[in-house]
């Protein structure tokens, strides 16, 4: 049996990798806390506390305790992308510049922000230079508006924290970057690197509630063309070594509009937790699977069978705040984001327009009947809220 360090791991993790018995072939270490539930940050601490635990790979799945990894492999000397191919996939400055150099015709116009408007648009979308899940990227469309971004927050000091051990100054995770609003199907591609030869494992649809930047459900397989099917992996197979990302996980994010290139918004350098259960219900093989066996220097060998249904991952949400008086325990196929006790925007990891309850998991013979079980379950669900949230 072979050990693996499950580094930082949240709740997913643990369950992801109950449902694919990797127990009865590794031999699980889960170091320190979900960063997500932790006000500070002690990077160091961590890796002293995963120095002593026997290790043949190690495995993160957020964008901060995946860098935490790559530094803990690096130091001793585990299979893995290197810290710097982290940086240059996370800090999005860095990802631009690159890309554009291998992909131009995918690279949207783009500029960091620095007092001026950029020289394109309005509207732009703007995000800040690291950060994760949406939050607090947002479009704008006027110029006046982009002085009231916010600056700094507690997520992008952990992060600053860890990016130093990484060589990444600590000035340069502040900022916003503004891009060129692009239209089309936003999708992910998901697939990994193994001794620079990228697999690509499927790519899943997202899908946002009407009106907002807020996804409300994704759906694998791709409803997409094979052709368009193509023409991202193309792109990403010249992207991700061009990163000098190699022997991890990867997803890229792109927009695909009826007509024109592709447009290529992101690429992170770790496996696609949410989309894990999908594709274990499509293909019969979970990504932690494959991960596992990419940590430890292993060729995944991934082959996996023809879809034989369709999965959705399907994210309940409020658009208002509200105090959280009930909530319902979680189970197989559903995860639950907020505990009673607590407003819903004092927990969990949330974007600028939403706040997410839960998320359900289905499949079924058809797309349409994978998300009306997915729906059919979520409104079944007890949550009781008192709105409007209380004062503090």
């Amino acid at each position: 049996m072979r050990d693996v360090i499950l580094l930082c791991p949240q709740p997913r993790d643990l369950a992801a990798t109950e449902a694919a018995g990797l127990g009865e072939r590794y031999r699980l270490h889960p170091v320190g806390p979900d960063l997500d539930t932790v006000e500070r940050v002690d990077p160091e601490a961590i890796l002293d506390e995963a120095a002593g635990v026997p290790a043949d790979g190690v495995v993160a799945t957020k964008d901060r305790s995946a860098l935490l990894a790559a530094v803990l492999a690096a130091r001793r000397g585990l299979p893995g992308p290197t810290p710097a191919a982290l940086v240059a996939c996370q800090h999005k400055p860095t990802s631009r510049r690159i890309q554009e150099g291998v992909a131009p015709d995918a690279t949207p116009p783009w500029t960091v922000l620095a007092g001026d408007p950029p020289p394109f648009g309005p509207p732009w979308f703007v995000k800040p230079v690291v950060g994760r899940l949406s939050q607090d990227a947002r479009r704008v469309d006027d110029a006046g508006r982009l002085a009231s971004l916010e600056g700094w927050d507690a997520y992008r000091e952990g992060y600053a924290a860890i990016a130093a051990l990484a060589g990444l100054p600590r000035d340069d995770v502040r900022g916003y970057l503004a891009e060129e609003v692009r239209q089309g199907l936003e999708v992910t591609l998901e697939g990994f690197s193994h001794r620079g030869a990228v697999t690509v494992i499927g790519v899943t649809d997202s899908v946002k509630y009407p009106g907002t930047n807020s996804f409300e459900r994704f759906e694998y397989p791709s409803a997409l063309p094979a052709k368009r099917l193509a023409e991202l992996t193309d792109v990403s197979r010249r992207v991700v070594p061009a990163l000098g990302f190699d022997d991890g996980f990867f997803n890229a994010e792109f927009f695909v509009p009826n007509d024109g290139p592709a447009t290529l918004i992101e690429v992170n350098g770790r496996l696609a937790s949410q989309f894990a259960p999908l594709v274990q219900a499509v293909h019969g093989r979970s990504t932690y699977d494959a991960l596992f066996a990419l940590a430890c220097g292993d060729d995944p060998g991934w082959d996996p069978q023809p879809p034989s249904c369709f999965a959705v991952s399907y994210v309940l949400r409020r658009f208002e705040d509200a105090f959280v008086e009930e909530a319902p325990a979680p189970e197989h196929g559903l995860e639950v984001l907020v505990e009673p006790g607590r407003r819903l925007s004092e927990q969990g990891t949330n974007d600028a327009q939403s706040y997410r309850l839960a998320i359900v998991y289905a499949d079924g013979k058809t797309r349409e009947e994978a998300l009306a079980t997915a729906k059919r379950r979520a409104e079944r669900l007890s949550f009781r809220l008192r709105e409007p949230a209380p004062a503090r």
